[in-house]
């Protein structure tokens, strides 16, 4: 049976975005945010991580970077009392990308296809599922794959205020 899903950007909503984050020693947790994914496991959500890392394609780090860097992440989540389910990511940049990564691609926000393809792999009901970024491309990724439930935690030409981090987590349980 389809599960919801707790779909979460990273810059900006799991850790400060410092640009081009790569390292554990520059990845700063954003306060709240382990308390959010604890209140989505104990509520029947999967979480999954979905975020463009075009500091890949700008050749800034490598995929391998990324990845010792996310399953540290992971681990911090697992700690905390809350886990990442899987984490999807979009190293393609259509202008600034280097190589085979200079690409439009249906995975780079503000396009669904990092939602679609979880939701494919994990068997994710989509219109149950939550969407939380910082930036109006996740909203709108989160928009084109069937998310009825945004939320919003930046200051990127969205209208309105930024929900608090702690606000959402309070709203879990009751959503």
């Amino acid at each position: 049976m389809a599960r919801p899903a707790l779909f979460l950007d990273r810059d900006g909503v799991i850790n400060v975005d410092h640009a081009y984050v790569y390292q554990k020693e520059n990845f700063d947790f954003i306060d709240g945010i382990f308390e959010l994914v604890a209140a989505a496991k104990q509520a029947g959500y999967l979480v999954v991580v979905v975020t463009n890392q075009a500091g890949i394609g700008r050749g800034y780090y490598s995929e391998d970077d990324f990845h010792v860097l996310m399953d540290w992440v992971g681990q911090q989540f697992a700690a905390h009392g809350g886990a990442l389910d899987a984490v999807y990511f979009c190293p393609h940049h259509p202008e600034h990308g280097i190589g085979a990564y200079r690409q439009d691609s249906a995975d780079r926000k503000p396009g669904p296809g990092m939602l679609l393809r979880a939701a494919r792999d994990l068997d994710i009901d989509l219109p149950r599922s939550l969407m939380v970024g910082d930036k109006a491309s996740d909203a709108q990724a989160g928009q084109a794959a069937g998310l009825s439930k945004l939320f919003y935690f930046g200051s990127d030409g969205m209208p309105g205020p930024a929900l608090p981090i702690d606000r959402l987590t309070d709203l879990i349980p009751h959503l």
